[in-house]
C-alpha cells in the first residue's frame, strides 16, 4: 500500500503531468491512500487563491476526485507517539524537518506504507521509512 504525498496527487492535474507519475497513479489506484496532513496542504492551497475559476476547479478536483477516491488516513495518537520520537530523535542529531512532513512520514510508518513523494530528500532522515519516487527524470 502506498500513501501519496501532496505532489504526488497534484500531478495528476499539472498542465503537463509526468507519465511515468500518472501511470503509477492509474495503476496502484486501488492500493493507495493520503494522509489528513496532505489532506490539509491540498485545501489550503486551494482556499489561499483568490476566488477564481482555477480555484474552483481545484476544490472540485479535491473534492470530487481526491475526496472520493482515496482513503484520507488520520494523524491519530499512534501517528503522533511516533512522530514525537522522531522528531526528538532528529533534534538530538541537530537535524530539524517541517513538521508536516514527520506528519506523513509518521502515518506511513506506523501503517506500514510506502510513501511516495517527489521530495526523497526531505523524508530520508526518518527512520523506518520506505519511500518511492514515482516521477521519471
Amino acid at each position: 500500500m502506498y500513501l501519496l504525498d501532496t505532489n504526488v496527487i497534484s500531478e495528476a492535474i499539472a498542465v503537463e503531468p509526468d507519465p511515468g507519475v500518472v501511470r503509477k497513479l492509474a495503476r496502484y489506484q486501488h492500493e493507495s491512500v493520503t494522509g489528513a496532513p496532505v489532506w490539509h496542504e491540498l485545501m489550503y492551497g486551494c482556499l489561499r487563491l483568490p476566488p477564481s475559476a482555477r480555484r474552483e476547479r481545484l476544490l472540485r478536483f479535491v473534492d470530487e476526485v481526491v475526496r472520493s477516491s482515496l482513503e484520507i488516513v488520520p494523524y491519530d495518537e499512534v501517528a503522533a507517539a511516533r512522530h514525537a520520537a522522531e522528531r526528538a530523535r532528529l533534534e538530538s542529531l541537530g537535524r530539524s524537518v517541517p513538521f508536516v512532513d514527520g506528519q506523513i512520514a509518521a502515518i506511513a510508518q506506523v501503517r506500514g506504507l510506502v510513501l511516495v513523494t517527489r521530495n526523497v530528500r526531505d523524508f530520508e532522515p526518518f527512520e523506518d521509512l520506505q519511500i518511492e519516487d514515482w516521477f521519471e527524470g
